[in-house]
């Protein structure tokens, strides 16, 4: 296949979902399994970043998802807004939330938990990453919402303070609750309901760089829903 024949496929794969857009900043949702930014190679060029810019070509990366995460993923309206947005990353004043599966019971609770366990690449393993005290100081907020009904798992809320590759898997994985569908830190399980990673961004929090209002931007993850009602119902 040649580079015009994948730019031509890309073009014509299903459409962006938005959660917001403005003259300095959008918001769309990615899937599960497409990609955030471009990777090696003419067949890895299909991500998020690309389609956003087939609509809107000033759009620049401000931060990614892993590609097995779903969910809200913020871009820059030109060179100044991401400045501006990278800033503000950079100083923890994004508010970020995420919703995931993961294996076992946790404690129900509304309070939320801290898990400040430093990470580090694992040079044995790449590209996995593993909690080490010669690692990166790396802090997570969590809180369990409830059990799954007829599985052995527990739906979460997680909010990462810092934005270490792989923070939230690696955290979970490490409090021996890996999150559920995912085939990098929970080799040994045996998850048989979904073929994706039960993590979605579901929520973004942040002053707005143009009117400096706190803006707020949610989303479900709808597939998450129609998986377990088919297969559980």
């Amino acid at each position: 296949m040649t580079i015009d024949q994948i730019q031509s496929t890309i073009k014509i794969r299903s459409p962006i979902q938005w959660a917001h857009q403005d003259e300095s900043v959008l918001v769309a949702i990615k899937p599960p399994g497409l990609l955030s930014v471009p990777g090696t190679g003419p067949l890895k060029q299909d991500c998020l970043l690309t389609k956003v810019q087939q609509t809107h070509t000033d759009a620049l990366l401000v931060h990614r998802l892993d590609q097995a995460t779903s969910g809200l993923m913020l871009t820059a309206r030109g060179a100044q807004m991401q400045r501006q947005l990278s800033h503000a990353f950079a100083q923890r004043q994004v508010k970020k939330t995420y919703i995931a599966w993961v294996n076992g019971y946790l404690t129900i609770d509304s309070q939320w938990q801290t898990i400040d366990r430093p990470i580090d690449a694992n040079w044995a393993e790449r590209p996995l990453r593993h909690v080490s005290p010669n690692g990166k100081s790396s802090q997570t907020l969590w809180r369990c919402r409830t059990h799954h009904p007829q599985l052995a798992l527990s739906l979460i809320e997680l909010q990462p303070l810092t934005g270490r590759t792989h923070q939230l898997r690696v955290h979970m994985k490490d409090m021996g609750h890996p999150i559920y569908g995912d085939t990098l830190y929970a080799k040994t399980s045996t998850d048989t309901v979904c073929d994706h990673m039960m993590l979605h961004a579901c929520s973004l929090e942040l002053l707005h760089p143009i009117s400096g209002q706190k803006i707020h931007w949610h989303s479900k993850p709808h597939h998450w829903l129609s998986d377990f009602r088919k297969e559980f119902s």
